[in-house]
């Protein structure tokens, strides 16, 4: 299913590690929606024309050198028009320190302050990215994400196929596990879907007949992952005597996910076949067709190309 998301102005503090100069705040209560971010320094001036009030709002180096050069009059005046907005928190860069007035603005319309001691350019990127993961489109999947030689995979089909027993034995083989059971699936943008696991399973798998298993204390840290970009997705269904299945590979079927296509591989299991074994070696196929190598397609130009010579000598 769809989630519209939001996040709290904690969560980001958190995730970038910004210090809080109003205390006082609960930050947990201050919600971001807008995943871009401004720098005031119209609004400093007096412009507020097209001001975009929920996005977060930076002051570097420029608005705070334009606001040392204020009277203190001046400053209470800008503070008070700038503060009356529904500004979700204002970040200070380079570890500049807002004066008393700008606080006392910032409690009196219950604005959070924070600081930070990157570079302001620097410091936005990483921002802006962070609120675009954060706030991306989101559904969840019933499937398994694993890390299979530096590729997303996802493995879907119907419960009680085999998922969960193919990621096991391919953490046993030296790859990562995502999440088990529940994908989070966030459309970053228009080509990057980032997968990641939900809070209260993260690092388990169900296994039927034993139960759950926590993955990073029996197999270490370096068997598990927080997100992955998914590059693959491999459907495990039953083997079908009747069914046909692709033998060449000559043309890409894919599966949508929040408008975003992927590439995916309908796998028939049947008694025998070592799911992991195939995993492996669809991960590095999909990679090598990224560099430019599609086996299917050399194969039909031999054949065509021998043909062709055929035909010269008859």
């Amino acid at each position: 299913m769809n989630a519209l998301h939001s996040v709290s102005v904690a969560k980001v503090a958190e995730l970038l590690d910004l210090n809080n100069l109003t205390k006082e705040m609960n930050l947990k209560e201050r919600m971001i929606e807008c995943s871009d971010v401004n720098r005031p320094a119209l609004q400093l001036s007096g412009y507020f024309e097209h001001f975009e009030e929920r996005r977060i709002q930076i002051i570097g180096n420029v608005e705070y050198t334009y606001i040392e050069k204020m009277s203190d009059s001046e400053k209470k005046e800008r503070y008070s028009r700038f503060m009356e907005f529904d500004i979700p928190c204002i970040i200070f860069c380079r570890d500049l320190q807002p004066d008393e007035i700008f606080m006392e603005e910032a409690r009196e319309h219950s604005i959070p302050v924070l600081s930070t001691g990157r570079s302001t350019s620097s410091f936005m990127a990483e921002l802006i990215y962070c609120l675009g993961e954060q706030l991306a489109p989101c559904i969840t999947v019933h499937g398994v994400l694993v890390d299979v030689y530096g590729e997303g995979v996802m493995i879907t089909g119907e419960s009680g196929i085999g998922k969960s027993e193919a990621a096991l034995e391919l953490i046993r083989r030296g790859h990562r596990l995502v999440t088990d059971d529940v994908v989070e699936i966030r459309k970053i943008n228009e080509h990057t879907l980032m997968g990641t696991s939900p809070e209260i399973t993260r690092h388990f798998i169900e296994l039927r007949g034993i139960g759950i298993i926590d993955v990073k204390t029996l197999y270490g840290v370096e068997c598990v992952k927080e997100k992955q970009q998914i590059d693959l997705v491999i459907k495990l269904e039953d083997w079908k005597k009747e069914a046909e299945y692709d033998r060449l590979g000559l043309e890409e079927e894919y599966a949508e996910y929040l408008g975003n296509k992927v590439v995916c591989h309908s796998l028939p299991i049947r008694p025998g076949r070592n799911l992991a074994v195939i995993v492996e070696t669809a991960a590095v196929n999909h990679r090598q067709k990224k560099m430019g190598y599609n086996a299917a397609q050399e194969l039909y130009r031999r054949v065509q190309a021998n043909l062709t010579k055929n035909n010269s000598e008859a």
